[in-house]
């Protein structure tokens, strides 16, 4: 099949038959996710799919990572289950198209430049986690209604009609590329299950999908400050969780297509998807690691993929309810349960042993707060905390003085190192003011002051020395540093083609 420019990004070629392809796999992989989804919430089935079809349609048109996968995910779930039960789909509605607006403004602003500060461990957790979380999902479909696991003839169907899912998608990359294995994987198993007539569990038996165009829906709500003090902390949270788990699944794909996205573009893409699926009586949501990987492992990378997936699932929901409604459970189950398997990184594992014991400590860490209480957002959060903090007591470590005594009897401390508030204790402990010679100079050409624990542990030193009336001086400061110290004028020395012109980190008010 030719090449032929994407019609939505002039930069980028499409391959438009592994576009369309990948397309429809991912909209059969979408089916029964939005629906379960929709259910862990509380809500019916439809809002589930809708929120699939807005989302993703909104995010392949505008998004800033072609090729990645938006819908209904668990992460959202969770959060609203409580707002749906308490008060009604009406104020999960509301809150969704709150948490787009919240969205778009942190696009605006900008704000997709924060996840450069997550550090890789937290996202091999972060990625090990959901990768856990899809795999041990896929075990509910091995149970009854009643939550008793299968068993005989029925527990033996099912796995079988599995496990030949996974072959196909693992055998059949090996043999051509021509036709997605996912796509091939499904529509095989969903054959042989209607020639033979085999009873298995089908997407019919967890819930109904016909319906029609999503109809368009304002919030049934009061719309008063009392009714904003309900809606805005779920708001906020559903923003929050949607953005992270957006913008870390854009940096997954971006290192498996090895290309770059646009964070803050993506940004607004989610909260533009977000409102209108509250508009569309949606329940809202996020980028979907799963369907994404699918979708990339299909060969797709461009918006077509996305775009065919989301029109197809409302083709689905409008027209070909009865068909799908008879695609066996088994097929389905086998390709998230690949997708689990690709998604770990079992690389991770193999370095354990070289990594340091800290990143080891924040990946695992990660991976169990993400998996046993489903918060992706408290997950990444507490691993950026931990990074940073291992990260400030590594540097509080590192100051260092070089001491010494010219021929004019003065004294020198040549500091190297950042200077912060982790390492003004040991900052300290580098100078004997008691029994140094009546002039000192302070260098710090190869050091930093970072913020105001280093100023006021300057002026600290500084006061110490002219309390036992010994002169001292500070040599290489920033003109903000000058500025910020106390007596500045009478112990700095200033050489304007030597000192730094870094900025202290201060709190303004």
């Amino acid at each position: 099949m030719r090449k032929y420019l994407n019609l939505f990004d002039f930069s980028q070629e499409v391959n438009y038959k592994t576009e369309i392809l990948s397309g429809l796999t991912v909209a059969l992989a979408l089916v029964p996710e939005a629906i379960a989804f929709a259910m862990i919430a509380g809500l019916s089935p439809l809002t589930g799919l809708y929120a699939a079809f807005v989302m993703g349609l909104v995010t392949s048109i505008l998004g800033g990572r072609p090729g990645m996968i938006s819908g209904a995910t668990g992460a959202v779930a969770v959060v609203i289950v409580s707002l749906a039960i308490d008060h009604g789909v009406e104020y999960v509605f509301a809150a969704v198209i709150l948490a787009g607006l919240l969205q778009m403004t942190a696009g605006f602003l900008r704000l997709g430049k924060l996840m450069r500060l997550v550090p890789h461990p937290v996202i091999f957790g972060f990625v090990n986690g959901l990768a856990i979380i899809i795999f041990t999902s896929q075990l509910d479909q091995f149970k009854t209604a009643s939550g008793d696991w299968l068993s005989g003839t029925v527990f033996w169907t099912f796995t079988g009609l599995v496990l030949l899912t996974m072959l196909i998608i693992w055998g059949l990359p090996r043999l051509t590329r021509a036709i997605p294995a996912s796509l091939v994987a499904i529509l095989v198993v969903f054959g042989i299950v209607l020639i033979g007539d085999i009873p298995t569990r089908s997407i019919g038996d967890i819930a109904s999908i016909q319906g029609g165009f999503p109809p368009f829906h304002i919030p049934e709500i009061p719309w008063t400050l009392e009714t904003l003090g309900i809606v805005f902390p779920y708001a906020a949270i559903v923003a929050g969780v949607g953005l992270i788990e957006s913008l870390l699944t854009l940096n997954i794909v971006d290192e498996i297509t090895e290309t770059r996205g646009r964070g803050n573009k993506e940004a607004v893409a989610q909260g533009t998807a977000n409102i209108l699926s509250g508009l569309f009586s949606g329940m809202g949501g996020c980028a979907m690691i799963g369907q994404s990987l699918i979708n990339t492992s299909n060969g797709a990378r461009a918006r077509l993929s996305g775009i065919v997936a989301a029109v197809m699932l409302l083709v689905f929901i409008m027209f070909g309810s009865g068909l799908i409604e008879r695609v066996p459970m088994a097929a389905l189950t086998g390709l998230m349960i690949m997708v689990a398997l690709g998604t770990f990184e079992w690389a991770s594992l193999r370095t354990f042993r070289r990594m340091p014991k800290s990143d080891v400590l924040v990946m695992v860490l990660v991976t169990l707060v993400t998996v046993f209480l489903h918060n992706l957002a408290l997950a990444v959060l507490v691993g950026v905390i931990i990074s940073a903090l291992v990260f400030a007591w590594d540097n509080a470590k590192r100051i260092r003085a070089r001491k010494y005594v010219d021929e004019q009897g003065v004294k020198h401390y040549e500091i190297y190192g950042p200077l912060f508030f982790g390492s003004v204790s040991l900052f300290n402990e580098k100078f004997d003011v008691l029994n140094d010679p009546d002039e000192v100079i302070i260098d710090f050409q190869e050091s930093r002051v970072v913020d105001m624990s280093a100023i006021e542990a300057l002026n600290r030193i500084t006061e110490r020395y002219q309390k036992v009336g010994k002169k001292v001086h500070l040599k290489h400061l920033s003109k903000d540093c000058r500025r910020l110290l106390k007596n500045a004028d009478d112990i700095i020395e200033i050489n304007v083609l030597e000192d730094p012109t870094y900025k202290v980190l201060i709190d303004k008010i």
